[in-house]
């Protein structure tokens, strides 16, 4: 093959989209359902469980952006890709790898927090501020994998 160390550049940015998309994917849902059911008992509670049910879906969007950096840095985008080793490519795949597993299992639980936190605006709507910032501290584990994967990707020479 011409090109590996590109193929597993590319494969790498694949896993930080899949991976950290399937975990907001996953939990979004999950806080979406536990929402429509407080919602169709009192639809004015619909602003404060959205911000709940969007919480988690930011893993997502980190995986998305190191895929873009990714895509960047093998200039993929300019339509003639950069030559890279397979070592290169590695070190790609590999600095994918920290959005890809942290973004995928910091969205879930994100997910399972954030959920009870509607539970908790079922009961206490006055309490919505509460359940958001106990959602709001699991982003701190997404963060830390997404600066870590950031970092990596530029760092490849």
């Amino acid at each position: 093959m011409s090109n590996l160390g590109l193929v597993f550049a590319l494969i790498g940015a694949a896993f930080a989209v899949a991976f950290a998309g399937a975990g907001s994917a996953k939990a979004v849902g999950l806080v979406g359902q536990s929402s429509a059911g407080l919602l169709s008992e009192n639809p004015s509670l619909f602003g404060k469980v959205l911000i709940l049910q969007l919480l988690p879906g930011t893993q997502g969007l980190y995986g998305f952006i190191i895929a873009l950096f990714v895509f960047i840095r093998t200039q993929l985008l300019s339509g003639t890709p950069a030559e890279l080793t397979w070592q290169q490519g590695l070190l790609y795949f590999a600095a994918c790898l920290p959005i890809a597993i942290g973004g995928f299992f910091s969205a879930v639980y994100q997910g399972k927090v954030a959920s009870a936190g509607v539970s908790l605006v079922a009961k206490k709507p006055e309490q919505s501020g509460r359940a958001i910032a106990m959602a709001s501290l699991v982003e701190f584990y997404a963060i830390l994998p997404f600066l870590i994967s950031f970092l990596a990707v530029v760092s490849v020479g």
